[in-house]
């Protein structure tokens, strides 16, 4: 199952361009994040930006944190040690997170388990306005 997984993660890869960022729209990302909104908000201290579920972890300032990181929130195991394992968020993890995220966490982190997000992401190409959408509202993010 692993050769899967790794090829699949190429392929996504391969797809992408380097920064997913500057090749996304992130007004199409805006819209996309309709289906995110059930489980995830984004919010600073001062400001909602977008007001969603709780289930997920607030998603403002993504770009550049470290996994598992939002203190008070619960996360997988597998993804607290893909954290700790020195993963930050950028468009590669962030697009190929999305299309699986728990088989992505596996093979990420060499671990077995499961993950608590079970969305997948249909379209490739969202992962990138998605990406450029959740740039463009966070502070000082480079993107990468």
């Amino acid at each position: 199952m692993k050769p899967t997984i790794a090829a699949l993660t190429a392929t996504i890869a391969l797809a992408l361009p380097a920064h997913a960022d500057e090749a996304g729209d992130a007004a199409a990302g805006e819209k996309a994040f309709r289906q995110c909104k059930a489980c995830h908000t984004i919010a600073s201290a001062d400001e909602t930006i977008l007001r969603g579920g709780r289930t997920g972890p607030n998603l403002y300032g993504l770009p550049g944190r470290v996994a598992g990181s939002v203190e008070d929130f619960r996360y997988s195991d597998l993804l607290v040690t893909a954290g700790e394992q020195g993963l930050a968020w950028d468009a590669d993890s962030f697009a190929g997170y999305l299309q699986d995220p728990t088989a992505w966490l596996n093979e990420t982190t060499g671990e077995s388990g499961r993950g608590k997000m079970t969305f997948k992401l249909r379209k490739a190409e969202d992962a990138q306005d998605l990406w450029a959408y959740l740039v463009s509202v966070s502070p000082a993010a480079d993107g990468s």
